[in-house]
Parts: structure tokens; C-alpha cells; sequence
């Protein structure tokens, strides 16, 4: 298990999606440890209604994403459900479209994000990964697409993101055998940030996370949304939204904190104001 403190949690989809809030980070466990963190479509709801909470509370400055025991981040979709969920088109249909407002939600989140990542990180596993902002995974965790072996297709959303992240040749290699790929090579090829050994795995995160917590919110905001203006097409790119958070950083008390702070030497106490 990871060494992380036991906070109080809310919990959802029947406990197998916990949440809970450790000075000004929010945490989100998957908690299906017996099938591996396997992604249920309660599941994916309850993500949703985890995240909508650590949204919307004004003292959250970053959230991580974990997976409880020591197996898995995320194995991928439940398989079990699939006869129930998933058994043609357009029952696959219905379940994209019940799990597509959940993962909007992680893609659009206006707060940083991390996910940590041990063991297996597969198939919904990895489109979780990917749509965090940033990916730590110890020595022992494993990546892959399986979506080949199980004859389904993967969607154009999770593709686009390993496109962006890994690039095309690598997409096709990964999606065309199935197969898995260890930490080493994941870091290699740009799917994850940084590697570490499993016994320093979460207390590596905490220190990003509490770093990025102690910074300007707003600032970083700012970066969160122009690297994502940066990332679209530019016919899409809403430079507008670049210029005004630039405003409100430079008209905010905390760039004048921030100031005051490097002057008087001391460490800064931004508000998000």
C-alpha cells in the first residue's frame, strides 16, 4: 500500500472511488484493489462526483489520482461488465456517453493534476493517465493498450492524447500489438514525467504537489490555460482567454504578495486573489 496519511474520505461509487483533501490537495483513490482498480461505469461516475467536489472547493490547489493496494493504478475497463455494458455497438455507445462527461471533467479540470502511478496502468487506466497534466510512475508499473486483444476500438479522445504525448509511430506500435511497456520506456517515449523507485513513489508526488500548492493559484491557472490554447489547432485557440487571465495575474494581490514576499525575503502567502 501506499504510505499516504489517512485523512477523512468521502467515498463514492459504493467505496470504490474515495476522495479526501490533505492540506490543500486533494486525493482520489481508485479502490477496486481485488480487480486491480479495474474502471466500472459506477466507477467512472463516482470519479466524476469526486472531482466536481475537489472542483469546487475553494482550499483544493492540486488534486492526484492513485490507486489503492500495490497491483495497479488502473487495470483498464471492468471485463466483467462488458456482457451488461459494453456486448454490441450500441451499448458501447451508451457507455462512452455516460463515461465521456466523466472524463471531460478530468480533461478540463481547472486545477493541476497528477496522477501516481504503480503497477498496471492500462487501457482506461492510461486515458486516465493521460488526461492528468502531469504522470509519475515507480520502477514496476506497466503501460499498455490492449484494446487489439480485445477486439474493441479505442476512442478518438484517449488516441489523440497518446498521439500528443508519444507521437504517431509509437501510437500505432502500442495500439497495433497490444503490448505492454515498463517504466524505463514509457519515460523514454514521453508517457510519463519521472520514474521512481516504488518505496519513494508517493512521498515524490506530495513534495510536487505541495510545491505546487504553495505557488500563485492564479499563475498557475494562467500556465494551465495557455498551454492548453497552445496544444489546440490554431484556428481553435482562444488567445482572449490568454490576455484576460494575464490581466487578472497582473491586477491580483497575490502578484503584489509576491512581491512583497522576494523584498522582504520571506516565503509568500497567496490567497488565489
Amino acid at each position: 500500500m501506499l504510505d499516504a496519511p489517512k485523512k477523512a474520505e468521502n467515498s463514492h461509487a459504493g467505496g470504490k472511488i474515495l476522495q479526501r483533501v490533505d492540506d490543500g490537495i486533494g486525493i482520489v483513490t481508485f479502490n477496486n484493489p481485488e480487480k486491480r482498480n479495474a474502471m466500472s461505469l459506477e466507477m467512472w461516475e463516482g470519479l466524476g462526483h469526486a472531482l466536481v467536489e475537489l472542483r469546487d472547493d475553494p482550499d483544493v490547489r492540486v488534486v492526484i489520482l492513485v490507486g489503492a493496494g500495490d497491483k495497479a493504478f488502473v487495470s483498464g475497463a471492468d471485463i466483467s461488465q462488458f456482457e451488461r455494458t459494453r456486448h454490441n455497438a450500441a451499448a458501447s455507445e451508451d457507455y462512452s456517453r455516460r463515461s465521456e462527461a466523466q472524463r471531460a471533467l478530468l480533461a478540463s479540470f481547472p486545477k493541476p493534476t497528477i496522477a501516481c502511478i504503480r503497477g498496471f496502468c492500462l487501457g482506461g487506466g492510461m486515458q486516465v493517465a493521460m488526461l492528468t497534466d502531469i504522470r509519475f510512475a515507480s520502477d514496476n508499473s506497466q503501460f499498455g493498450i490492449p484494446a487489439a486483444r480485445l477486439g474493441i476500438a479505442y476512442g478518438y479522445d484517449g488516441l489523440k492524447h497518446l498521439v500528443s504525448l508519444v507521437g504517431p509511430s509509437w501510437a500505432r506500435l502500442i495500439m497495433y500489438t497490444g503490448m505492454r511497456i515498463g517504466a524505463a520506456e514509457a519515460l523514454r517515449i514521453g508517457l510519463v514525467e519521472r520514474v521512481l523507485p516504488d518505496t519513494e513513489l508517493w512521498s515524490a508526488t506530495m513534495e510536487i504537489a505541495r510545491t505546487i500548492s504553495g505557488n500563485a493559484p492564479l499563475a498557475i491557472k494562467a500556465a494551465k490555460i495557455t498551454i492548453s490554447e497552445v496544444l489546440k489547432d490554431e484556428s481553435r485557440r482562444d488567445l482572449e482567454a490568454v490576455k484576460q487571465i494575464g490581466t487578472v495575474c497582473m491586477d491580483s494581490e497575490d502578484f503584489r504578495e509576491g512581491r512583497i514576499a522576494f523584498m522582504e525575503k520571506r516565503k509568500p502567502r497567496f490567497k488565489g486573489k
